[in-house]
């Protein structure tokens, strides 16, 4: 395992530099980063700090910096140690002004101003929250997307996923003792998207779910008959019903998301 130093400065919270990093990493087998995080970073004294601590420990250097004295400042050290020094923002703002034919504002944090999109996304929180696990279905038909599936398809974090992009998300989950709720089956404004995962694997998810709650394990809800079963009635359920379908076997959380934002966007234009 080749370990190296890995140096995020950031004028902001630094979740853009660091969700850039982990995606470029993912790509490279067999190395471990020593990462050293440095967010909110605004004044002269900062960035010497992080000049300091570049010195005492060189490695590869990402930034997100609009401040342009800073940004020399960081270039020129990283120049005499030797190391590089990547900017992640510049080459998008290079191309936006171009395009624009507009100055960028070097205004540290301004994604994170409390503006109407802030308000949404808080909006859309408190919805996921009221509205999981089935919950508040008189209210249901006010989401953008309801989620539908059997229990352990990643209903709950993909709702508060895309509650953070905005999107106001509720889940209602299928019980094989029970038929689904009319609320749900009567839905005429949201998306509704049924989620699908392999029995096999959906098996080993729920046990590793009833050995953390200390539970009988050798249950219904872990047979495998019984949960292709299960798994089977929902899809059958889906068909009848036309709502759109995404097996999350192997995807991730984001993943799943990205798929259900286009098909509210789809949605939102043909309305």
């Amino acid at each position: 395992m080749k370990s190296f130093h890995l140096h995020l400065v950031s004028d902001a919270t630094g979740e853009t530099l660091h969700s850039v990093a982990r995606a470029c990493l993912s790509q490279f087998e067999g190395v471990a980063p020593v990462e050293h995080v440095w967010p909110m970073t605004r004044t002269q004294g900062q960035v010497d700090r992080v000049l300091a601590a570049i010195a005492a420990h060189p490695g590869i250097v990402l930034y997100t910096l609009v401040n342009a004295t800073y940004r020399q400042s960081l270039h020129d050290a990283c120049r005499k140690l030797q190391v590089p020094c990547v900017s992640v923002l510049e080459p998008v703002f290079m191309g936006l002004s171009a395009y624009l034919g507009l100055q960028a504002r070097d205004q540290p944090g301004r994604q994170h101003l409390m503006d109407a999109e802030y308000f949404d996304r808080i909006d859309a929180m408190h919805f996921a929250i009221a509205h999981d696990d089935g919950q508040m279905l008189e209210t249901v038909g006010l989401a953008d997307v309801v989620l539908v599936g059997v229990s352990r398809t990643s209903k709950t974090p993909t709702c508060q996923y895309l509650a953070n992009r905005g999107i106001k998300a509720a889940n209602v989950p299928l019980v094989p003792t029970s038929p689904p709720p009319p609320e749900l089956l009567d839905l005429k404004g949201p998306v509704v998207v049924g989620l699908t995962k392999d029995p096999a694997r959906l098996v080993q998810v729920r046990r590793n779910r009833v050995r953390m709650l200390n539970q009988d394990e050798e249950t219904d809800y872990t047979d495998l008959d019984v949960v292709k079963e299960e798994v089977a009635a929902a899809r059958r359920l889906y068909a009848r019903q036309g709502w759109a379908v995404i097996d999350v076997t192997r995807r991730s959380i984001e993943e799943t998301a990205a798929a259900i934002m286009q098909l509210v966007q789809q949605h939102r234009e043909k309305a």
